[in-house]
This record gives C-alpha cells, structure tokens and sequence, in this order.
C-alpha cells in the first residue's frame, strides 16, 4: 500500500492516513482480514509522529473499518462499501462545492470551470 502524505494539504496528516485506508478498502487494495501496518513501523515508514498514526487508527477503529488483536496488531473488518463509497461521494461534494464557490468568487463562467476540469481531468492520464 502506497500512502501519499501532502504536507500543504488542508486536512490533517491523521485524516490523510484514513482518507489513504479508506480508499485502499474501497479500491481492493486492502481486504477484510488484511494485517495493517504497526503503528510504529507505519510511522517511521511515512516519517510521522507515532501519536498521529495511533490517532487514524483510533479514527478507522471508531468508524468500524478496522479492529485491533490484542498482541497481534490491527486489522481490516468486513466494510459495507456502499456506506464507505457514500462518504466519500459527500467529502467529494463538499470539496467541489468550496472548489465552485471560488470560482465564482473569481467570476468564472460554469463553461470556464467546466474546461478547466476537463483539463486537469485528462491531465492525470
């Protein structure tokens, strides 16, 4: 699993960590079953603090997408995508909604917003 920190990101690195679970789950890459990393090691691997990484743990495990063994580590439980897929779609809208309230702000036209999408679309093939 690939976990891409950004460091000017507006969400805290903790939220960047479930985000980054979250999505691994939805796309296949982690599986009901599946061991995640300690939190120590996961830590030293992304070069964060052991209390952020403890603290997305907690997170994932308060939502009830991960549960903890007792001398075994934390692992991924069975997810009912759907719910999953759901809050994203409304993370998703909320980042679009700020994204559209600055473009107004910038008095752009939804044609203008529209083309740049496209091309920031087809920008990341």
């Amino acid at each position: 699993m690939n976990i891409l920190l950004k460091p000017d990101s507006s969400l805290p690195i903790y939220e960047q960590l479930v985000q980054a679970f979250k999505e691994s789950m939805l796309n296949g890459e982690l599986s009901p079953g599946d061991m995640l990393p300690s939190i120590r090691s996961l830590a030293k691997d992304l070069e964060i603090s052991v209390i952020t990484t403890k603290r997305a743990y907690e997170e994932l495990e308060s939502e009830n997408l991960i549960y903890s063994h007792p001398g075994k580590g934390f692992f991924v439980k069975q997810v009912d995508f759907r719910t999953l897929q759901e809050e994203q779609l409304v993370q998703l809208e909320h980042a679009l909604s700020s994204c559209i309230e600055d473009a107004k702000k910038l008095s752009l036209s939804l044609d203008e917003v529209q083309d740049l999408i496209q091309l920031l679309w087809k920008g990341r093939d």
